[in-house]
């Protein structure tokens, strides 16, 4: 059987890695546009902060442990068109322009997503970065050397960490973003509360609820950019409003949702049983919600890619969907989410109920000990787990995975709040935080 890849980052690395380790009468040509393959988009502000000194450390494969596999590794090759009936694609090698044809039984589709660019005046602009690949962050080392002043455009993930990146390089860092709030997509307000004051006692600007009109040039550089509430002057401008799936060979004839990403089953084959997708290009099954929804995270694409190895010859290994389980570190302060917010749960109409604890991470007989703030969310009437957060200077983001798990598994407040944790006071209380978190959510039921 033939296999042909199309691109090779996080899904696409893992889809080859795991079809050749599980299957010895394959033959799997990959064709990835860029000259690198599997790079940590998510270590991009560690690696332009300096925290990450050796760049190579973010690659997690190379195209030489791909062939050495088994694969056929085309390097600087873009895919320019895919005949569906006939399994044929046609590719252009971007170094000699030579057109060729390559057929194939099956096809794998992880051309992943792309920095949303919006259409405002200056835009275009050299000094306006994009934040995706390895490219985009040497270009932003680099011109942030000579830049004092720097607006980062978009709160979310790689927005925020850009920004504490830039403000501990000694820049002076201005962060904009249309909504009220940063990250408010994965943590509610009592949580981006403490984030926003770290940012803004280090020093940085948060411009939130500003969006951007203009951007205002001279000599092909962006010397000002213009809100619909201030102006900001400006150095270097970094664009990270969040990513649209590269949707341009399947586009109106594999089915998506409206924006563009591929709808699959549990096996992770699109509406064309021979064709697979995984990554960015691709929507989850949600658990929280029992939908489709589109959450490009990395951790989402390596699972999605792993999946299809598994599955290309012989569908078996059906995908467990996920509850988008994410963490972050702004300065001190160690932060992680799983499922929903109580923000996004209302937006959705769900019936839901929360409940938010302050607590120690160890007990309070303990030399030292930190405070936590943590918080869950569950559905009203079944008592379902739907969410949670926690923060803490003390690194307990590990917490959310556990509770990622027990929403996986349709597990309740009750449940939860007699869950088997171990106590160790160097590192816990009797009461496990999630345990005391549902008991408190159950005495709150049992007093309505």
């Amino acid at each position: 059987m033939k296999v042909v890849v199309i691109g090779c980052t996080h899904a696409g690395t893992a889809a080859v890695k795991s079809m050749l380790n599980h299957n010895k009468d394959i033959e799997v040509n990959v064709y990835e546009r860029n000259d690198n393959v599997s790079f940590l988009s998510c270590g991009i502000a560690l690696y332009v902060g300096g925290i990450v000194k050796d760049v190579n450390g973010l690659f997690y494969s190379s195209p030489e442990e791909l062939r050495q596999l088994g694969a056929n590794v085309f390097m600087e090759y873009n895919v320019e068109a895919i005949d569906y009936d006939k399994k044929t694609v046609t590719v252009k090698n971007l170094t000699t322009n030579e057109i060729s044809v390559d057929s194939f039984d099956k096809l794998v589709l992880s051309t992943g997503s792309w920095p949303i660019i919006p259409r405002i005046p200056g835009i275009s602009s050299s000094n306006v970065l994009l934040s995706k690949n390895f490219n985009q962050a040497n270009e932003i080392i680099e011109q942030a050397k000579h830049a004092q002043k720097i607006v980062v455009v978009g709160a979310g993930y790689i927005g925020v960490e850009l920004a504490e990146a830039f403000e501990l390089l000694g820049k002076e860092v201005v962060l904009i973003d249309g909504e009220e709030r940063i990250m408010p997509k994965y943590l509610d307000e009592e949580f981006t509360y403490h984030a926003q004051k770290a940012f803004t006692d280090n020093g940085v600007k948060l411009a939130l609820g500003e969006k951007v009109d203009s951007f205002i040039t001279s000599n092909d550089l962006v010397t000002h950019i213009k809100t619909n509430k201030a102006t900001y002057e400006t150095d270097l401008v970094i664009m990270c409003i969040g990513f649209k799936p590269n949707d341009t060979l399947y586009k109106g004839i594999l089915e998506t949702t409206p924006n563009g990403a591929l709808i699959t089953n549990e096996y992770m084959q699109t509406s064309n049983p021979d064709v697979f997708a995984c990554g960015d290009n691709a929507n989850i099954i949600y658990n929280p919600t029992d939908e489709v929804r589109y959450i490009p995270l990395a951790t989402n694409a390596v699972r999605m890619g792993t999946l299809v190895g598994l599955n290309i010859v012989d569908q078996h290994v059906p995908y467990v969907g996920t509850q988008g389980t994410s963490g972050i570190k702004i300065y001190d302060l160690n932060i992680s989410s799983t499922g929903l917010t109580e923000g996004v749960a209302q937006q959705a109409g769900i019936e839901y109920e929360t409940i938010t604890i302050h607590d120690h991470n160890r007990p309070e007989f303990m030399p030292s000990y930190d405070d936590v703030l943590l918080k869950l969310v569950y559905e009203k009437h079944t008592k379902r787990l739907l969410g949670g957060q926690i923060l803490s200077k003390y690194d307990l983001t590990a917490q959310m995975n556990i509770l990622s798990l027990a929403i996986q598994n349709k597990m309740t407040i009750e449940q939860l709040a007699f869950a088997d944790f171990f106590f160790q006071p160097h590192y816990s209380k009797p009461w496990n935080l999630l345990n005391t978190a549902a008991l408190a959510a159950l005495n709150k039921i049992n007093t309505i």
